[in-house]
């Protein structure tokens, strides 16, 4: 795939050296030969003439958050048919999905050490050492994503390039922070502590995380934990809607 690579602000270039997200693929429907011309359900609201689309997690166990949106990813057809990653912040936990909804992996995840759902506006233009602690969330949404690298060569996901945020394989430069150790621990408490990226396991980004983006675009959805899923997506319980 090609990205563009436009020039970076000197603060951005410093603090990540990451390239520009590529442009959004666009979805069409695609009608049956010969069929009567029908109008799609629009996105984001459920279909009426068939029953509910559902993620399939396979043996692994999701929150109720994370597989009510993975089913409405698919009911609706967010996604556009792209592959698409689920992160629950709650958790800690990221769930990367083929396009047919079918899981292709799960893991833990580090996530920004304060809590919160959105970005400080203009952040990804400042300096590591000028955000203060609060200012550390991972923002809640839907991110168009795509592979890139940073300025080291070593590749990432971006998920918001405005707030420099991207899926990456989890930075040990800073032994204090025990990053590697946060990632094995069996629970999510202790799993807050970057600037707002979300670092995952080396094995779960070469192996999972850049073959389903690889050569294509997709989304990935970050759960909220101060707001509603609704109030953040507009997605719906796909079981209500019938």
């Amino acid at each position: 795939m090609n990205i563009l690579m436009p020039s970076f602000g000197a603060n951005l270039a410093r603090r990540i050296g990451f390239g520009c997200l590529a442009a959004v693929v666009a979805f069409m429907p695609v009608m049956a030969a010969g069929a009567p011309a029908k109008p799609p359900d629009p996105v984001g609201a459920p279909s009426t003439a068939r029953a509910p689309a559902r993620a399939d997690f396979g043996d692994v166990t999701p929150s109720a958050d994370a597989r009510q949106l993975a089913d409405w990813v698919l009911d609706a057809n967010d996604h556009r048919q792209l592959p698409f990653l689920i992160v629950d912040k709650k958790q800690a936990t990221a769930y990367a999905f083929h396009a047919d909804g079918v899981l292709r992996g799960a893991a833990a995840v580090l996530l920004g050490l304060a809590i919160g759902d959105d970005s400080v506006p203009g952040i990804g233009q400042r300096k590591l050492s000028a955000i203060r602690p609060v200012e550390r969330t991972t923002p809640a949404g839907r991110f168009v994503a795509a592979l890139d690298r940073n300025l080291h060569g070593a590749q990432i996901l971006w998920v918001d390039y405005d707030a420099a945020i991207s899926l990456h394989r989890v930075v040990t430069a800073a032994p204090k922070e025990r990053r590697a150790e946060r990632l094995a621990s069996p629970t999510p408490l202790d799993n807050r502590v970057s600037y707002g990226c979300i670092n995952v396991p080396k094995a779960f980004f070469d192996g999972v995380v850049v073959p389903a983006f690889k050569g294509t675009n997709g989304i990935v959805y970050v759960l909220p934990e101060t707001r509603s899923a609704h109030a953040v997506f507009g997605s719906y319980d796909v079981d209500r809607q019938r």
